[in-house]
């Protein structure tokens, strides 16, 4: 199977969704090919993969619900978005699939406050939530099923859908990673308002630090979920096995 990757802009999902597919390389029964328009967002590339013959095409996006139309989602092949916001009206508009994840927050974006190094900071905290609250597995889960079955996903995350794949045994570590999800889905309140409201130069460059703290602390919090399932030997693994099922183990030492 064919599976397209279209990255428009950039939002956490995304940077790894290519490899979360296939994490050792090993899968036989899928070929993954990827285009994006890097940092910038143009909808119009969607048009150069319109004859392109996929089984499945993922298209990431922040924003979607302002940013795609509709109409312009219409393909002839299987369709997910993957996005961090999109209203009620745009999820009951659109035909294809869509995996909406709320803590999927927008970076503060300002000359004044961001450079590559903070970039890639801000992105390590967010794949740490992402990835330890279970959102990663979810997406993981949703893609393999679409792959697999007449199936597209139309999912919303927020932290009880999250929580219900990170695969918890311990209510403690539960906890704290829907205490990390939560914060982090608040990221998006001080970041929109430091990037597009926001005047005065103190106020915004302090929003968007305190938002980045924020995501940090989410991070920690959700890494301390993980430690305490390590200190269980109660962690859950779903790794793909070559014909592109997924196994489950939550033993360090179990074979699979």
């Amino acid at each position: 199977m064919r599976v397209g990757v279209v990255k428009l802009g950039a939002i956490g999902t995304a940077v790894l969704l290519e490899y979360c597919l296939d994490e050792i390389a090993r899968r036989e029964d899928i070929d993954t090919f990827v285009i994006s328009s890097g940092s910038k967002i143009k909808p119009e590339i969607l048009e150069d993969i319109k004859g392109e013959n996929f089984d499945l095409l993922i298209i990431t996006c922040p924003n979607a619900g302002r940013i795609l139309e509709p109409e312009k989602l219409r393909f002839k092949i299987r369709t997910v978005v993957v996005t961090d916001s999109a209203d009620k009206e745009w999820l009951e508009s659109v035909e294809c699939g869509y995996i909406v994840v709320k803590a999927d927050s927008m970076i503060g974006a300002k000359r004044e406050f961001l450079d590559p190094t903070e970039m890639a900071l801000y992105n390590s905290y967010v794949l740490g939530v992402l990835a330890g609250t279970g959102v990663i597995r979810l997406v993981q889960h949703e893609i393999n099923r679409a792959l697999k079955e007449d199936y597209i996903p139309k999912v919303v995350v927020d932290c009880w859908k999250a929580v219900e794949f990170g695969g918890f045994s311990n209510p403690y570590a539960k906890a704290k990673a829907m205490a990390g999800y939560v914060i982090a889905e608040t990221v998006s309140k001080l970041t929109t308002r430091a990037c597009f409201v926001e005047r005065d130069f103190e106020r915004f460059v302090l929003l968007c630090a305190t938002a980045h703290e924020m995501m940090r602390i989410a991070n920690a919090l959700v890494d301390q979920a993980r430690e305490i399932e390590k200190s269980n030997d109660t962690v859950l693994r779903t790794p793909h096995s070559k014909d592109g099922g997924i196994l489950r183990k939550t033993e360090l030492l179990e074979r699979i």
